[in-house]
C-alpha cells in the first residue's frame, strides 16, 4: 500500500525555485507530523523540514531561510517551496511522517529527485 506520493522534482539550475508536493492517506497526514527527507548519491538520508500538526516548522541548518514547508490539512498533502537552489542540494527527496516531530514511521514512497545543475 503506497503511503505518500512525491511529485515536483525536476533539472533546476543553480538559484532557481521548485515546489515539491505529497500526498498521504488522510489517516497518516491527520494524526501526524511531517517532514521532507533527502538523499544524495552515496550519502545517508537526512532530515531537511517538518511540520508539526499544529504548523510549527523546523529546518535543517543547510536550507534554513531557503526552504519553506508548508501542509494543507484539507488535501493531505504537504509541501516545500525550495528557493536559492544550490547543486548540493541535489539529491532524491521524500516526505513521511510520524507521532513525535522528525520521525519516520512509514514505508518510503518513490521519492522525486531533484538536480541543481547548470
Amino acid at each position: 500500500q503506497v503511503q505518500f506520493v512525491e511529485s515536483g522534482g525536476s533539472l533546476v539550475q543553480p538559484g532557481g525555485s521548485l515546489r515539491l508536493s505529497c500526498a498521504a492517506s488522510r489517516d497518516i497526514f491527520s494524526r501526524n507530523a511531517m517532514g521532507w527527507y533527502r538523499q544524495a548519491p552515496g550519502k545517508q538520508r537526512e532530515l531537511v523540514a517538518t511540520i508539526t500538526r499544529g504548523g510549527s516548522t523546523n529546518y535543517a541548518d543547510s536550507v534554513k531561510g531557503r526552504f519553506t514547508i508548508s501542509r494543507d490539512n484539507l488535501k493531505n498533502t504537504v509541501y516545500l517551496q525550495m528557493n536559492n537552489l544550490k547543486p548540493e542540494d541535489t539529491a532524491v527527496y521524500y516526505c513521511n511522517g510520524g507521532y513525535y516531530t522528525g520521525s519516520a514511521s512509514y514505508p518510503w514512497g518513490q521519492g522525486t529527485q531533484v538536480t541543481v545543475s547548470s
